[in-house]
């Protein structure tokens, strides 16, 4: 997830853990492992506060991975590197 100050925070989760965001914050998930996933979702609120999303994405310390921004635009690393060269 990425904090409201643009700060990357990542885990990698084993069966049986949990992960909460906090509501409102950017979020994604990703299955690394060889094996299907499955995660379940729920919600506390209808109302799920904002973000902005381009500096959330591509303005974060540590930056996102580049694997993960390319799957989630469906590009590939030089349209990434340009998006990044934007927002130093």
């Amino acid at each position: 997830m990425i904090s409201t100050s643009s700060v990357l925070y990542s885990k990698n989760l084993t069966a049986g853990e949990m992960f909460v965001v906090p509501r409102g914050l950017m979020h994604f998930q990703m299955n690394v492992g060889d094996e299907t996933a499955l995660i379940y979702t729920a919600f506390n609120s209808h109302l799920p506060g904002t973000a902005s999303v381009s500096s959330n994405l591509f303005g974060s310390k540590p930056s996102l991975p580049d694997d993960v921004l390319m799957k989630a635009f469906q590009v590939n690393k030089t349209v990434i590197d340009q998006i990044n060269s934007k927002f130093g």
